[in-house]
């Protein structure tokens, strides 16, 4: 169920990332899907996430839409007063109003779990709980590029973070990333770190790394957690299994209490 999990109050601050074993999802979605709710049974999805709350010993998840920028949602109590069990699953319940458009999550609200959803692009959670605040970023090749990191981290440090830890969680590699050699070296100008070449000898893009020079040069201690989504296969990867692949979260919280 889960690639890395810590318990609750470790550093102070909840931090798991999900895999796609042991949930009730089916077929190429993988057992344990938490996304693509367009394609699932909605019965399996709320029982995919009850399991991994009840795992964790958690409460409100809350997730957003995200569509590859660098807009950070404020998780406050204005959006929690309408945040139910099902809000995680949007428009896909019949009724239900629309996700929040978003890359990037940040709270001060204890017992709130921020969700980010992915497939191979690089999930990063962030915590300072010293300053009772934390974060999660989807940082895909495009919203990494357009500085999605560094504006969730200036959101944090408007809250009163001052210390910093981010996980970079589970994601595809640099050796096996292949792009054009002309999409590689336009990244390359704008993400320190990000050009390489595959196993195969192929250019490539190691967004991994290119995160964590990012984060460590924003002042970020930075703890890295990400086997290859496209090699591993406990873990969901579009690359591999195509428009039908399920995704995995990456999950943050301050407990409760």
């Amino acid at each position: 169920m889960f690639s890395f999990r810590n318990d609750p109050g470790t550093d102070g601050a909840g931090v798991a990332f999900t895999d796609r074993q042991d949930g009730f999802s089916t077929g190429m979605l993988g057992s344990l899907n938490l996304g693509r709710t367009d394609l699932d049974d909605l019965a399996a999805l709320r029982a995919n996430l009850a399991a991994v709350r009840t795992a964790l010993g958690v409460g409100p998840v809350v997730a957003v839409h995200q569509v590859h920028g660098v807009e950070v949602l404020d998780v406050d109590d204005a959006l929690l007063a309408g945040w139910t069990d099902d809000s995680w699953l949007g428009d896909s319940v019949p009724g239900a109003r629309r996700l929040p458009v978003a890359d990037a999550l940040v709270t001060t609200r204890p017992g709130v779990v921020l969700a980010i959803r992915v497939a191979d692009c690089v999930p990063v959670l962030f915590a300072d709980p010293a300053a009772g605040v934390v974060a999660a970023a989807h940082a895909g090749r495009v919203g990494l590029a357009a500085g999605v990191l560094t504006t969730t981290l200036a959101r944090m440090r408007e809250h009163g973070a001052t210390a910093v830890t981010a996980w970079i969680g589970p994601h595809i590699c640099g050796a096996c990333y292949e792009v054009p050699a002309a999409m590689r070296d336009e990244l390359a100008a704008r993400l320190p770190g990000a050009a390489t070449t595959t196993s195969w000898g192929t250019p490539a893009l190691d967004l991994g790394a290119a995160a964590n020079l990012q984060l460590q040069a924003a002042g970020c201690q930075v703890r890295r957690h990400d086997p290859c989504t496209l090699t591993v296969p406990t873990l969901h990867s579009h690359r591999r299994d195509g428009a039908g692949a399920g995704r995995q979260l990456g999950l943050v919280w301050l407990p409760a209490g």
